[in-house]
């Protein structure tokens, strides 16, 4: 079944980029500026941190059914995930980036065109109740816990960490990334958006669009593989100044 584009989700992914951009150039100057403000290692800073990518992992599991080539748009995110890692890797190793969100927005689409025909079958109350309950007993999965924001239920992991169990979401203690997005728990909350797409009202709903924030959604990927190089060279000039 294909569906139309709707301007009020891109309208929502514009908003998200405003606010990842912001929250960047707020690293940038904390991370690589040397500003000194302790409100952004805080808690406020950490749910607006959360915030940006709760609505961007929640909104790719949502649009993945409006999509026509789900696997070839998967790939290209994947793919675009692996070139952040490499220039990276070769030009700033002290900020490498290593399965980050890119690579598990990827990851999800391209695992998601396999198994969609079994989750199917499964109701949408059922499948979002479940897929939420998952992302938030496996939250901390990447300390090697079940539980959600430092609610630890039970050690979960002692097995041999590497490359491969970080990505699936248990790194060795001398993993680094300045943005980590592991399959777990990170999935089941691509998942809930995807469920939440099938509890969708079945009528048309007004459709907004805020023009610039709309156009900026549309061109969300574009724009998320451009907006730090442009953030550095602005702020460059202007401490300069």
């Amino acid at each position: 079944m294909k569906y139309r584009r709707y301007q009020t989700l891109d309208t929502v992914r514009g908003c998200a980029l405003v606010s990842m951009i912001l929250y960047h150039a707020s690293w940038d100057l904390v991370y690589m500026f040397g500003v000194n403000w302790p409100w952004y290692h805080g808690f406020a800073a950490h749910v607006w941190q959360q915030s940006i990518c709760w609505t961007f992992i929640l909104l790719s599991g949502y649009c993945w059914p409006l999509g026509r080539h789900q696997f070839r748009r998967g790939l290209t995110v994947f793919l675009c995930g692996a070139a952040i890692t490499a220039v990276t890797w070769i030009f700033m190793p002290e900020n490498l980036v290593l399965f980050g969100v890119l690579t598990l927005l990827g990851s999800s689409s391209i695992l998601l065109c396999e198994f969609e025909p079994l989750l199917r079958r499964l109701s949408a109350r059922t499948g979002l109740a479940g897929s939420f309950l998952l992302f938030l007993v496996f939250r901390d999965v990447n300390a090697g816990y079940l539980g959600f924001e430092g609610t630890r239920i039970f050690h979960f992991w002692d097995g041999a960490r590497n490359l491969g169990t970080a990505f699936a979401g248990f790194p060795p203690a001398d993993f680094f990334s300045t943005d980590y997005f592991s399959f777990l728990p990170w999935f089941f909350l691509f998942l809930t958006g995807y469920f939440l797409f099938r509890l969708r009202p079945q009528e048309e709903r007004e459709d907004r669009a805020v023009p610039v924030l709309t156009v900026m959604g549309r061109h969300s990927l574009l724009i998320y593989m451009l907006h730090q190089p442009v953030i550095y060279a602005l702020l460059l000039a202007v401490c300069k100044n």
